[in-house]
């Protein structure tokens, strides 16, 4: 019965799941290794290490050229996601981790805009019923946390950053649309820690710290999940219009949440409640959308 369930749900989606699961891991594993006064640069670069020895063997199995065909667009590709991927790792740092998830997952707007102006991806009416709930649910979620008057007030530039990283990840997804119809996922993935780690380290000039035994596993774990998730989100994209798979990765939303409570005891409030179920209304919009088309 469960296998029948498992294999009913569309490939992408199947892939975008794993994705969504991965990354919600890695964000946890971030937040645990900056409790080691481990610098966001220090924990970037160490991402792009492992993810660029994993992209590298992965690359040299299959027996494909390295550098790819677009190199400009895949370099743009990297740096754009780089970028992207500090503001991130600076929001998680600093903010809950689901609501620096939340805040985070506004790129799917971003990526179907983008990809309706660059691609001329038709918006579908399911895509667009599932971002307005999902963007909804992120208000009702967000908005008590963000209130002038309220009890616990968000860091204003933490928030910032994190918008500025969903714009960013929306911009790279649409580029990696662009990319899979001449690129393997594997050269793809392969550009973003190529870029992320001389970056970082650059960024990170003298403020590196000696990480110990505990905080070395987690930034091992920040890489491979991430890898896991960055081989998700590729396959999702190349098989599926970029908007709708993008709308539907915001079940890692609900990933980082039930993650906030077991590991850092950040109970959910019932804005947060609510916000879930509607993220999960359109999610479901989305899926039974895209099934009778």
């Amino acid at each position: 019965m469960l296998q029948n369930f498992f294999l009913s749900i569309p490939i992408s989606l199947r892939f975008m799941l794993l994705s969504a699961f991965s990354f919600a891991l890695m964000t946890a594993c971030v937040k645990l290794v900056s409790t080691h006064n481990i610098p966001v640069f220090e924990i970037v670069a160490a991402r792009g290490l492992i993810s660029l020895l994993i992209s590298y063997v992965d690359i040299k199995r299959k027996k494909i050229a390295v550098w790819g065909n677009h190199k400009v667009l895949l370099i743009s590709r990297g740096v754009v996601g780089t970028l992207a991927l500090i503001c991130v790792y600076y929001a998680v740092t600093t903010l809950p981790l689901a609501e620096a998830t939340l805040l985070q997952y506004l790129y799917p707007v971003f990526t179907a805009l983008l990809a309706f102006f660059f691609l001329k991806e038709r918006i579908q009416r399911s895509t667009l019923i599932c971002i307005v709930l999902c963007l909804t649910g992120l208000l009702a979620m967000v908005q008590p946390n963000l209130a002038l008057n309220g009890e616990a007030v968000l860091p204003w530039f933490s928030v910032f950053v994190a918008l500025l990283g969903a714009l960013g990840s929306g911009t790279a997804y649409v580029i990696v649309k662009r990319l899979s119809k001449t690129e393997d996922s594997s050269v793809i993935i392969f550009y973003f820690p190529l870029i992320a780690l001389p970056l970082s380290l650059i960024l990170l000039g003298n403020d590196f710290v000696m990480p110990d035994g505990e905080a070395l596993i987690l930034l091992l774990f920040v890489g491979i999940f991430t890898q896991v998730g960055q081989v998700g989100l590729t396959k999702a994209m190349q098989t599926e219009v970029a908007g709708k798979v993008s709308a539907f990765s915001y079940v890692q939303v609900l990933f980082s949440t039930v993650l906030g409570v077991f590991i850092f005891n950040e109970i959910p409030s019932v804005w947060t409640l609510i916000g879930g179920i509607l993220i999960i209304l359109g999610a479901l919009i989305n899926v039974f959308g895209s099934k009778k088309k």
